[in-house]
């Protein structure tokens, strides 16, 4: 479990290509992982398979590649790191799974006075439970949704601390980014459309 508080911007080392799918080596400023744990990278929960001088390594399977853009990821590539909330922490953000439900785009940028706006095409399973004000996470980082300007797109808002903190201040239309809708409003609507055939027989 995270909270979408990003705690450092590592950066890709090394690409492999395996027989289940990629395999990333980080540059990350933690000395204390170990193997076995998990870390967010750009929002999305693995495992660590092994560290090596102030590295870690991390494995992307064919069904995460399917839901990601880490099938396009090359050395130099900057990524958000978040490791696991521990029982007893501040939850920051809000609750994050680190369970990518698919990759978004970025389809117009706005300078503001207080930050930049970016408008994001998202898929259908992010969509439904995307609200004005609601949680959203892009990239790993928690964010609040500014706007539904329409269907099938989402507003938010980044304040100066999180474009100098986070790599979104990097991204440009057209870039691809990965997105994780509320976790509870996932669950509610599950809840819901398994009702649905219930009630409509009454």
């Amino acid at each position: 479990m995270f909270t979408g508080i990003i705690t450092a911007i590592g950066q890709v080392s090394e690409v492999r290509r395996t027989a289940t799918g990629v395999r990333l080596d980080i540059a990350s400023p933690w000395s204390d992982l170990d193997p076995g744990e998990s870390v967010a990278v750009d929002g999305a929960c693995l495992t660590v398979n092994a560290i090596a001088a102030s590295a870690l390594s991390v494995d992307v399977i064919a069904t995460s590649l399917e839901r990601t853009g880490f099938g396009r990821y090359a050395i130099g590539r900057r990524v958000n790191l978040e490791r696991a909330l521990r029982v007893g922490e501040r939850l920051g953000g809000h609750l994050v799974q680190g369970h990518v439900d698919g990759s978004g785009t970025v389809v117009a940028i706005a300078e503001t006075d207080g930050g930049r706006l970016l408008t994001i095409a998202v898929p259908d399973a992010v969509a439904q439970v995307s609200i004005p004000l609601g949680s959203v996470t892009v990239d790993g980082v928690s964010l609040t949704i500014n706007a539904v300007p329409r269907p099938g797109a989402i507003q938010v808002s980044l304040i100066p601390f999180t474009l100098q903190h986070t790599t979104l201040g990097d991204r440009i239309a057209g870039d691809l980014v990965h997105l994780e809708g509320d976790m509870i409003g996932k669950y509610l609507r599950q809840l819901v459309a398994a009702r649905a055939p219930e009630t409509g027989a009454a």
